[in-house]
């Protein structure tokens, strides 16, 4: 919202406007005017008024024709509107509600209510603006969130979740050349080539399954990096097994046949 905030004043009676023109300003207001409707839809799309104090009977466009075009149009912010009608002209005020208008001024127009849904309307402007930012802020973080998490869940197929949380914290710096104390490990199937030439390959698979699992939690626990996992006897069997109509189980894996 402007600060001041921007009131733009419609009616085709000039006495009308400047009447309304000074009471505002005696209350801090900047002001803007226009004649019709048509120059009315001009005057918001130019300037975006905080607040639009619209007269209904005016000439090329009425004003609850102006309210509809102005609360139809997405490009627009919220802008309040403020209906002027004859005190008898309730049909009007039903009209231009449901046109959109937020609220009605009854002529002649009495100083104290105008001032009162002044100020009340700009307040409805100040929360639905404030929302709107907290919204985008928060739509921005979610963004962000999102993203953070597909990159983070990218680098855990590389690196311990401690190291892929530590580079998405930005903490690149790790990956650089440096010297560390680091502690190897491993790890061999002990008879396993013996055990492929005599099992089924989904025994097998069965194994490797349980074996990979098993391995991957302790290596999680202690903040490990698995480096590298072959076996001339495990890939030479999960490739009788993916010729042998198993390909679905090996890709579970994440294996690939040996070219």
């Amino acid at each position: 919202m402007n600060d001041p905030p921007r009131i733009l004043i419609v009616d085709d009676n000039e006495a009308n406007r400047d009447i309304l023109d000074t009471r505002l300003k005696a209350h801090g207001y900047v002001t803007l005017q226009a004649v019709d409707g048509e120059e009315a839809l001009v005057a918001t799309r130019q300037h975006l008024p905080d607040l639009i104090l619209l007269d209904v009977m005016m000439p090329k466009l009425g004003g609850i024709e102006v309210c509809r075009r102005i609360k139809g149009d997405a490009s627009l912010p919220f802008t309040p509107v403020i209906l002027v009608t004859a005190k008898s002209d309730t049909q009007d005020v039903v009209a231009g509600l449901d046109a959109g208008a937020d609220e009605y001024l009854a002529k002649p127009i009495d100083q104290a209510a105008l001032v009162a849904r002044v100020r009340s309307m700009l307040r409805v402007k100040a929360l639905q603006d404030e929302l709107k930012d907290v919204n985008a802020k928060l739509a921005e973080r979610v963004r962000d969130q999102v993203a953070q998490l597909e990159r983070l869940s990218r680098l855990k197929r590389f690196f311990s979740p401690q190291v892929a949380d530590a580079i998405v914290a930005g903490g690149e710096e790790i990956l650089k050349p440096h010297r560390r104390e680091i502690t190897a490990v491993f790890l061999d199937l002990r008879g396993f080539t013996a055990f492929t030439d005599r099992a089924d390959p989904e025994e097998v698979l069965d194994l490797l399954r349980a074996y990979h699992a098993t391995l991957g939690r302790t290596v999680e626990e202690f903040g490990g990096t698995l480096e590298h996992f072959a076996g001339d006897g495990a890939r030479g069997h999960l490739n009788q097994a993916v010729s042998r109509g198993t390909a679905r189980e090996a890709v579970r894996l994440n294996w690939r046949p040996l070219s």
